[in-house]
């Protein structure tokens, strides 16, 4: 169906269409027909196998593997294993990727956010050609899952210039010390990227430490908040020996550690986006069915109103990320353009959350009407991978010319 034969049409037509209520303006369809399919499988395994258990695992703050294996059949990863023939995904589909784990759930987006563009794909990126032979395979199936541990418990977006944790060069290996806070996965990760500074020439480099290595411990961080199902962990690395072979042999400085993160700042502001789109959906379809003085509250202007508000703040920022992701495809895309939309797009998400909060009232806050689920995660979105602060210091920098705010 096209963009054309929908939008006059204001019973439901994008879910006709295949596509989320929150689509409004159908960039969905800017996909290849391959790309819509793939994004299709990945929904419905989503609808079908997370989205019933999800709510149970954030209550308990567990994480639940027996979803790993299915992210492995749906092959999302495939085109990462060496020798596999498949080109690089589109920053687009990828995009829509991440947006799709937002809208199920905060949580999995962010373990699959964690394992494919911080961990595998600083592996990737770095990693040299006997390395990629090594690690890829398996974690293109998720048969090997990683961690990303840059964040340290004394700060964070200082952390440039504020790393602690360090390597010293050892014989034929090199032994880490420090600690590290925030990392994602690192309770039950395969192989954790980490991120420390030469103790003898200061550059950051980055390392692969397998599962069970000596001198490694990972404690997961208790009465989260926010990415209950995330299992956030404490890393104490206490005279870690680690071989050469595990050193990322192309990442020499912070600047090849800054590069990942330039990349996945998009991907976060695609989940916040994808979590506006759930929460919208949810709001909405309440909106449809509570009825308040003797006709559902859809029909009332106020809840209209809010429902209109979310909607618009989803739709631009869909538009937003949606053009980052053609600049990226293009290879012309900047620095401070992820950071803007990063810096954006969660603002407008715990906007967005908190509507649909409001027009659920005191069921926002019960687990089963999932809301408060959204609007709790949303705050967690709103602060990793770069404070808003810390974006708009960025974009500021290069709007002014080069003028920078930043704290020296």
């Amino acid at each position: 169906m096209s963009v054309a034969a929908m939008m006059p049409t204001p019973s439901g037509p994008y879910l006709e269409a295949g596509l989320l209520p929150a689509d409004f303006y159908a960039y969905e369809e800017l996909l290849s027909d391959r790309e819509r399919e793939k994004i299709e499988s990945v929904r419905t395994f989503l609808r079908t196998q997370a989205a019933p258990i999800v709510d149970d695992y954030w209550a308990r703050a567990e994480f639940p593997f027996q979803l790993v294996e299915g992210f492995g059949k749906l092959g999302l990863l495939d085109w990462a294993a060496p020798d596999s023939g498949q080109a690089h995904p589109s920053n687009l589909f990828a995009g829509f990727l991440a947006l799709e784990f937002g809208h199920a759930d905060a949580s999995l987006a962010t373990f699959f956010g964690v394992h494919t563009g911080l961990a595998l794909g600083s592996i990737l990126t770095f990693g040299s050609e006997e390395q990629h032979r090594r690690w890829l395979p398996a974690m293109s199936r998720f048969e090997k899952i990683g961690a990303f541990a840059l964040t340290e418990p004394h700060g964070g977006s200082d952390v440039a210039g504020g790393l602690r944790t360090t390597a010293r060069r050892d014989g034929d290996g090199w032994i880490l010390d420090g600690a590290k806070r925030w990392i994602g996965n690192a309770t039950f990760a395969d192989l954790v990227v980490v991120w420390a500074r030469d103790a003898e020439t200061g550059h950051v480099l980055g390392f692969v430490v397998e599962k069970d290595t000596p001198g490694f411990t990972a404690t997961k961080i208790e009465h989260k908040m926010a990415l209950r199902i995330v299992q956030n962990a404490d890393i104490v690395l206490e005279g870690c020996r680690v071989p050469e072979a595990n050193r990322l042999q192309n990442a020499n400085s912070f600047k090849d550690t800054a590069e990942i993160l330039r990349r996945t700042r998009s991907g976060v502001a695609w989940q916040a986006v994808g979590v506006m789109f759930g929460a919208y959906e949810i709001a909405l379809q309440y909106a449809k069915e509570r009825e308040q003085f003797g006709r559902p509250i859809g029909g009332f202007q106020l809840v209209q109103d809010l429902l209109v508000k979310m909607l618009g703040n989803a739709t631009a920022s869909c538009g937003m990320v949606t053009r980052l992701a053609q600049l990226q495809d293009a290879g012309v895309y900047r620095d401070e353009q992820s950071a803007l939309a990063k810096a954006y797009c969660t603002v407008r998400m715990r906007e967005s959350v908190g509507w649909a909060r409001e027009l659920l009232a005191g069921n926002g806050i019960v687990l089963d009407y999932k809301v408060g689920r959204f609007v709790a995660d949303a705050e967690a979105l709103y602060s990793y991978e770069g404070t808003r602060e810390i974006q708009t210091l960025i974009v500021g920098r290069a709007v002014t010319g080069g003028l920078s705010a930043f704290v020296r």
